[in-house]
């Protein structure tokens, strides 16, 4: 990987576009330390530092801000409404068959589809704008804080408005940036603000754990903490490199005087072919009944059960829903995601097959068959990576933002993995060797 960044370097175009990522990097970090107006801001580090890593039902958010939720920056939602936005757009491309139309159109229907995801982003954005001011005016976003009444002084409808507008600004400025880094930069770019974003919180994370270690000054839990972290990115490597390869033949046809097909091929399919997602949904699934029974107001049987059970990352009652969710999650996206029946229709359309399997619905029996074989394990590596916060919890006293946890390890390997891959194809693009040497 370091060799792929230093050849990179070494290129003229390439190093441009690697400064030009790097200084949108700069302002988007920038970004998220500028405080939006209507907010006290030293009430804000305050009830910061007085909760310190315990961020409750925010914290997975957070970790996608940056740390900038909680400080309730310009930034402070970041790219959290444009990945919702781009989940829902791809869940209702199933289920809407003008969307699904758009989808087979090509570019064409890609960039109208794109375009549907940033109006819905702004949508999500005003709505997540609106109940973080409403949370933080009602001093629910740090709970125990002695100020956290006090953060938002002014409460009129004017400040509110204010303070969702640029909220909502501030998260198409983060979309544009993102956008400019795919366009002009290296690529990928609002998957890189999303490693920006949880990488900028673990040098934080880890030092809170030295410093609450009580081994030699903490030093034995911090090095546990990264040699966990290492053991659990190479797992996350080996594991998002596996694959099932498929073979497909395809028959030699005569057009003409000339032949077509008659080439090998396979099809790929990953060992965890839904990524991040089903933990993702998992988290925010899991995070519903807390946020109801925190602004339910009075005492009643079932917010109380839901703060026993459903807010505590140790308790044997979350830790086993949270599993079985990101199974069935785990399935559910891999069966609106990959479509067998389409494949083999492709295949047949241009004379390939599988060997041994008949084309038509034969393949796409097998194609599902495989896939449900493959997902079984993709999902139990999920659910147990998505444990490792809950074990550190048991194990370390840690808080639920362990810096290692499985999502933020599966989105950083992730992001890595593909980053580095696009870097190495455009350096194959402009120093190609040719088959002699």
């Amino acid at each position: 990987m370091l060799t792929a960044f230093a050849r990179a370097f070494r290129t003229p175009d390439l190093r441009k576009k690697l400064l030009f990522t790097l200084a949108i990097i700069v302002v988007y970090r920038v970004g998220t330390h500028i405080p939006i107006p209507g907010v006290n801001y030293k009430a804000v580090q305050q009830c910061v530092t007085e909760a310190g890593a315990n961020q409750g039902l925010f914290g997975l958010v957070n970790m996608f801000s940056g740390g900038a939720l909680l400080q309730i920056t310009v930034f402070a939602l970041g790219i959290m409404p444009y990945i919702t936005a781009s989940i829902i757009l791809q869940l209702l491309t199933v289920v809407i068959p003008r969307l699904e139309s758009l989808k087979k159109e090509g570019q064409a229907g890609t960039a109208k589809i794109t375009q549907y995801t940033r109006y819905l982003t702004v949508a999500l954005a005003i709505l997540q704008g609106t109940g973080l001011v409403a949370t933080a005016r009602s001093g629910a976003l740090f709970n125990g804080c002695s100020v956290a009444s006090s953060i938002v002084p002014d409460q009129a409808i004017f400040t509110t408005i204010t303070m969702v507008i640029c909220m909502t600004a501030g998260t198409a400025v983060v979309m544009w940036l993102g956008e400019l880094i795919t366009d002009r930069g290296i690529g990928n770019g609002m998957s890189i603000l999303m490693f920006i974003s949880i990488a900028a919180t673990f040098p934080s994370a880890v030092w809170a754990i030295k410093k609450q270690g009580t081994l030699a000054g903490g030093w034995i839990e911090f090095g546990t903490v990264i040699l966990v972290g290492l053991v659990m990115v190479a797992l996350v490597v080996f594991v998002e490199q596996a694959q099932r390869r498929i073979p497909v033949q395809y028959a030699k046809r005569m057009i003409g005087r000339r032949s077509y097909g008659g080439t090998s091929t396979y099809i790929p399919l990953k060992v965890n072919q839904a990524g991040v997602i089903p933990v993702i949904f998992a988290s925010s699934l899991l995070y519903i009944p807390a946020l109801v029974a925190q602004f339910a107001g009075g005492k009643s049987n079932w917010a109380d059960w839901v703060k026993n059970n459903l807010t505590k990352g140790d308790h044997p009652i979350y830790i086993t829903l949270y599993f079985l969710l990101i199974v069935f999650f785990a399935f559910f996206y891999v069966a609106i995601s990959f479509n067998p029946e389409e494949v083999a229709d492709n295949m047949k359309k241009y004379g390939g097959f599988i060997p041994g399997i008949r084309a038509g619905r034969p393949t796409a029996e097998y194609l599902s068959y495989v896939l449900n074989r493959i997902t079984w394990p993709g999902s139990l590596y999920l659910g147990l990576i998505a444990l490792v916060p809950t074990m550190a919890l048991v194990g370390f006293g840690a808080t639920n933002n362990f810096p290692f946890g499985g999502t933020s390890i599966l989105i950083i390997v992730g992001v890595g993995l593909e980053t580095v891959k696009q870097i190495e194809s455009q350096l194959q693009q402009r120093n190609y060797e040719g088959f002699l040497r």
